[in-house]
């Protein structure tokens, strides 16, 4: 028998002081990356690829995000 090996998501320590939480969202590929904007500068801090709804939750979960996460072009 195979046993899958699944690699835990080590999610960066970030203060969200002054941050708003995005969706950076690719056109012409639809890829999709959650991240945090700073509000001062407009500069987007990368957290991890969305690829399903499970990663979404994931991400909402981990940085106690509710309501809706603003996606960006």
């Amino acid at each position: 028998m195979f046993q899958k090996f699944h690699r835990k998501k080590s999610w960066p320590e970030i203060d969200l002081a002054g941050k708003q939480p995005v969706l950076s969202c690719s056109i012409c590929t639809g890829e999709q990356v959650a991240g945090f904007r700073d509000e001062k500068t407009g500069r987007v801090e990368e957290v991890c690829c969305i690829r399903s709804d499970a990663d979404l939750s994931a991400f909402r979960e981990q940085y106690g995000i509710t309501g809706e996460i603003e996606k960006i072009y």
